[in-house]
């Protein structure tokens, strides 16, 4: 499991003074208040940043940096992630996990036969949607929804489900 979590990125500058629009890719923006501190993924290395200022705009998050007081000193940053470790993350609830946590699980039907991997995951309005590449290559979606997603192991790396009528056609 990695020990990094992505809470969102960095899509453009906000005004002259440092400040980032940021792209939230956690479930509550509301986090972005408590926490002190991410890191700057910059492709090349991580850089730990200590967030100063935090306002909300529409959909985005206003972050403003300590130490990044114009907007020459942020804008080489647009594009990259913001990340935390592990420690800061929110709690989860029951039957509620990480997706990085999630990809790349082996996908096995009710009757132990082994259907393909997990792909990616779909946020939807109403229930998150699991992508899963067959071993014959083709792409199938599942909705996570406890009636086709019967149990996720991550000790074991498995998902166990059950093909409701109409998933493969």
């Amino acid at each position: 499991m990695d020990n990094l979590l992505r809470v969102g990125v960095i899509s453009s500058t906000h005004g002259v003074r440092g400040e980032v629009k940021v792209y939230p890719t956690t479930d509550d923006v509301n986090r972005f208040k408590s926490l002190k501190n991410v890191i700057l993924d910059t492709g090349r290395e991580h850089m730990d940043l200590e967030i100063q200022g935090v306002k909300f705009f529409k959909n985005m998050v206003i972050l403003k940096f300590k130490g990044y007081d114009s907007i020459d000193d942020i804008e080489k940053y647009k594009g990259k992630d913001l990340l935390i470790t592990r420690d800061q993350a929110v709690v989860l609830g029951p039957d509620e996990n990480f997706i990085v946590d999630l990809i790349g699980l082996r996908v096995v039907t009710e009757d132990g036969e082994e259907f393909g991997t997990l792909t990616d995951v779909i946020k939807t309005g109403a229930n998150d949607v699991y992508e899963v590449k067959t071993a014959e290559g083709k792409e199938v979606l599942l909705p996570a929804i406890k009636e086709c997603v019967l149990n996720v192991d991550l000790t074991e790396g498995t998902v166990t489900v059950h093909i409701m009528d109409g998933l493969l056609d």
